[in-house]
């Protein structure tokens, strides 16, 4: 992990932010239904945290080995730009989304839990793991969230990125006003 000033150096490039979603949107629990789809609960804070991002003009999205359609819908009501599911190369998964977001890596934040994150956490130019990620994944992240995977980890790192780029307060002001 490194030091908060160049965490927060990396982070003022930021333009993409790209997440895992088991243990990171979710905190990583299954309910397997019987229709074969699954069952995820998502923390209202980290969709705010998303919100404010793209109204900031930055993009978003979730790269994710599993399928969900609760996944889908999540990502609908939340405006998340890209959402690649059943993606067990999420390497070759970035390449394209570099390419459709037209940014450079170093213009990426990616946010994971596991050790099938790593390979894409040492591409980005901030790599993020969540306070309860795997011991692996944490040693090569740039910066380990306080807040667990699912209990508001993405909204932490929504903060750093806006406060790190000098658009939180404009982002929040409204909220203080009252309108």
């Amino acid at each position: 992990m490194e030091d908060l000033f160049t965490v927060q150096s990396r982070a003022s490039h930021i333009k993409l932010l790209l997440m895992d979603c088991d243990g990171v949107l979710t905190d990583g629990q299954l309910l397997l239904l019987e229709n074969g789809d699954e069952q995820k609960l998502f923390n209202v804070r980290d969709g705010q945290g998303l919100v404010l991002l793209h109204r900031a003009g930055l993009k978003s999205g979730v790269i994710s080995g599993r399928r969900s359609s609760f996944v889908e819908r999540r990502a609908r009501e939340l405006g998340i730009n890209y959402l690649r599911q059943g993606s067990l190369d999420k390497t070759q998964v970035f390449s394209e989304l570099l390419k459709a977001a037209e940014v450079d890596a170093r213009e990426v934040a990616f946010v994971g839990d596991d050790l099938a994150d790593i390979p894409l956490m040492r591409l980005v130019g901030l790599a993020v793991a969540v306070a309860d990620a795997a011991a692996e994944t944490q040693s090569v992240a740039h910066y380990v969230t306080g807040f667990a995977g699912g209990r508001g980890a993405v909204r932490e790192t929504v903060e750093l990125i806006l406060k790190a780029q000098g658009r939180w307060d404009e982002l929040v002001e409204r909220f203080l006003r009252g309108d």
